[in-house]
């Protein structure tokens, strides 16, 4: 046991070690989804998290130390949220059609994802700080970390309900589009986008090629309205 502690001890000293451990941990979560048949309840990020979190648990890790290690994939969001600029191309020719109801759909989701939020966390008397954090929630995580940390709030915090959002979005958003009985892909995608950002764009672009084009648009729109919405929603409440 102690030769044990002693290896973990070294090993915990090098960055690489929570690099590594996050890509296993994403590689099982993804193997446990294809499983299950990409079932949705089986989000590799849902896993990859909780068994991140659990090792960090029975290591004693803080937060800080595994940020130092992971932070290359923290990077690598804006590069990948970019590249979603790819299917978008592909799907360019269902666009133009659908733009009226993108420009409406963007604006009803992105102005409920905020207010709401504000609106439930202020009935349940959150600090303006906690407010703050909580505005962007629905934007992509590299815009709501700016998001949350120009407003004054906690971008490690907004991070977390940043990733909560995702999880929860990609979890949902088919079966309840099944009961909705929505069958247009550009409206599947474009709301999971919009809703839940970069996790939700991963679900869409599993689920049809087209829904993951237009969930691309919907969290790229969305992030940039919500910059311009987020400061003067926050300044109602």
């Amino acid at each position: 046991m102690r030769d044990f502690t002693e290896i973990w001890s070294y090993l915990a000293g090098d960055p690489l070690l929570w690099l590594c451990a996050t890509l296993v941990a994403y590689v099982l979560g993804d193997a446990a989804s294809r499983a299950m048949g990409r079932a949705p309840w089986m989000n590799p990020v849902l896993v990859a998290t909780l068994l991140l979190g659990l090792l960090l648990w029975l290591t004693g890790t803080s937060y800080a130390t595994y940020f130092e290690g992971a932070q290359f994939v923290h990077f690598l969001l804006g590069p990948a949220t970019v590249a979603l600029a790819v299917p978008l191309w592909t799907q360019r020719h269902a666009l133009r059609p659908a733009l009226l109801p993108i420009i409406a759909a963007l604006l009803a989701g992105s102005a409920t994802a905020v207010l709401s939020a504000l609106a439930i966390g202020h009935a349940m008397g959150l600090s303006p700080q906690l407010l703050a954090t909580l505005a962007p929630k629905s934007a992509t995580a590299p815009v709501a970390l700016g998001i949350s940390e120009g407003l004054g709030g906690s971008p490690t915090l907004t991070a977390v309900l940043v990733i909560l959002t995702g999880i929860i979005g990609a979890i949902v958003v088919t079966p309840l589009m099944n009961a909705l009985r929505i069958r247009d892909w550009r409206a599947r995608g474009f709301a999971t986008g919009v809703a839940a950002h970069g996790i939700g764009t991963a679900r869409a672009l599993q689920v049809h090629p087209q829904a993951g084009a237009f969930a691309g648009i919907g969290m790229a729109l969305n992030a940039m309205l919500t910059s311009l919405l987020a400061p003067w929603a926050l300044g109602i409440f």
